[in-house]
């Protein structure tokens, strides 16, 4: 099968700090994942594995090499058009969450959409219609602190899927929740996949890289093996 790139990363390093205490993140990391791909990143812990995410969405940059997003070199953008393109282009599902625990459930998910110059209307539609598709629909008008640690986590993925993004940058999304709801989460992924979507998915678990069109392993900041999903005995 072949994939028209979403995102590129072309020989791509990042290092934090300077002289002896450098310590690098990653080293001439290059990879691709194509519209309707979805690929699954393992490795053990401090491999990279959350600074490729970061890197690959435009939320950290590269110390060296290039990171093209739908044919956007993301390098040397400006901030406030590097800002502009994550907020419309790319969907994002943190390890710690990030929702405002001063908004519902249904006010983190359609935010985003308004600051994208969505129409209020419009946005709480989108965010509803999400919601509802992860199985949230009943919390809607609950704020973070009176939902369950899982129920938090699918509001995570729902401000992720709202709207048009065309790459979805997911790290571990499936640490808080049960099995058959994981499952659930990964249904939804590859669904946006199907639909031309390409998702970038950070898991530890080889129960949901099964889901993946292609495994890639990170070792020490570089990739150390690419491979075909296992068998889709999860799916």
């Amino acid at each position: 099968m072949s994939f028209d790139p979403v995102v590129r990363l072309t020989d791509v390093g990042r290092v934090h700090g300077d002289g002896a205490g450098a310590v690098t993140a990653l080293s001439e990391v290059s990879l691709a994942v194509g519209a309707g791909e979805l690929v699954a990143v393992m490795g053990p812990s401090g491999s990279g594995k959350s600074t490729l995410l970061n890197v690959a969405g435009g939320l950290d940059r590269p110390t060296s090499g290039d990171v093209v997003v739908e044919g956007v070199s993301l390098t040397r953008l400006p901030a406030g058009e590097l800002a502009a393109l994550r907020r419309r282009r790319v969907g994002y599902v943190f390890q710690d969450l990030n929702l405002i625990p001063s908004l519902t459930a249904l006010e983190n998910v359609t935010l985003p959409r308004e600051l994208d110059g969505i129409r209020f209307r419009d946005a709480r539609r989108q965010a509803l219609e999400v919601l509802a598709e992860v199985g949230l629909a009943e919390v809607a008008d609950r704020f973070p602190d009176e939902i369950s640690g899982g129920q938090r986590q699918r509001v995570a993925i729902a401000r992720a899927l709202a709207g048009e993004r065309r790459l979805i940058l997911a790290d571990e999304p499936t640490g808080a929740l049960d099995t058959p709801t994981g499952d659930e989460i990964l249904q939804l992924l590859r669904a946006r996949c199907d639909a031309g979507a390409a998702v970038l998915l950070v898991t530890h678990e080889p129960r949901y890289a099964a889901w993946a069109d292609r495994v890639v392993f990170l070792r020490d900041g570089r990739v150390a093996d690419t491979a075909a999903a296992p068998l889709e005995s999860a799916r």
